[in-house]
């Protein structure tokens, strides 16, 4: 069962170079906030910026720091089915224990496409599955009956819905059996998602407060209602500003007014632009969260 905090680990980079010594720290820091697992190579990891060199190492070197402490999950997916289950069965072979498959982009497959796409990665490579619908992004949605006959198929163990809509996941958790979990793409949708029965997140915003995305996980998950419900809205805010501009500029910037990592990222993102940099720091400013973290840096 996938349940719990999974973060969607930014890679930091240094002067175009992926900085290692950085991406350590990260590591650490993420498992001493209590997360379930990290998740390498997804969109808020630019992936799609990265050479296939760069990507097999960034998996290699989390791997290896990580060593079992936490759940390793790899974003593997691309709009070739081929190419996905290469780059899955690869990602098995360096010891990740689960791989997280995007819809297929830009070819707009049909939901027997996507089925069908899904079922055959299945199929190739014994290693769990996590679905990723993410369709502001894919241009394409998979549909809840989609995902009911997916959960079906042996392997595929749980999907990122990152749809925005709470409709939508309903549906998946009323149609799939408890083997099946439903986790949060949405941040700021991570408590209503699971109060109504998803059984996590994967997280933008834990990329720089682990500890409070952990403990918002595990208040719904022990029956806390009103702590995950205080977390949440001190939170909201502070996850709102994540996508200002976009992701992961926002987080990368976070992260490095933090002293976690460098802010660069990979042309065609560019830097945050001065007035969402300021609104930015001031989301920051007004979590408790960002604040105790900050203390604990200076310390």
């Amino acid at each position: 069962m996938f349940s719990g905090a999974y973060t969607a680990l930014v890679t930091p980079f240094q002067d175009g170079i992926v900085d290692e010594h950085a991406l350590s720290g990260l590591v650490e820091f993420q498992i001493q906030g209590g997360v379930s697992g990290l998740v390498i190579g997804g969109t808020t990891g630019e992936a799609a910026t990265m050479t296939e060199t760069e990507r097999e190492r960034v998996l290699a070197h989390v791997v290896e720091r990580v060593a079992g402490r936490v759940q390793v999950v790899a974003g593997t997916g691309s709009n070739d089915t081929a190419e996905t289950i290469r780059r899955t069965q690869r990602a098995r072979e360096l010891g990740v224990d689960a791989a997280m498959i995007v819809a297929p982009y830009y070819n707009k497959p049909t939901q027997e496409g996507l089925f069908q796409h899904f079922a055959a990665i299945a199929s190739a490579v014994d290693l769990p599955i996590m679905l990723y619908n993410v369709p502001g992004r894919t241009a394409v949605n998979v549909l809840p009956e989609t995902v009911v006959r997916l959960a079906a198929i042996p392997g595929i163990a749980t999907i990122k819905e990152a749809s925005g809509s709470i409709d939508q996941c309903s549906q998946i958790i009323r149609g799939t059996d408890d083997a099946f979990s439903l986790l949060s793409g949405d941040d700021s949708l991570t408590a209503p998602v699971m109060s109504i029965g998803g059984r996590g997140v994967v997280s933008v915003v834990g990329n720089i407060v682990p500890h409070a995305v952990s403990r918002l996980t595990s208040a719904i998950l022990q029956g806390e209602s009103l702590a995950a419900r205080d977390i949440h809205l001190e939170l909201f805010d502070l996850c709102q500003a994540m996508f200002f501009d976009n992701n992961p500029t926002a987080v990368k910037t976070a992260a490095s007014m933090l002293g976690l990592c460098d802010e660069e990222v990979r042309l065609p993102l560019t830097s945050m632009s001065s007035a969402n940099r300021e609104r930015l720091l001031a989301a920051m400013r007004d979590c408790s969260y960002v604040a105790s973290l900050e203390r604990e840096i200076a310390a």
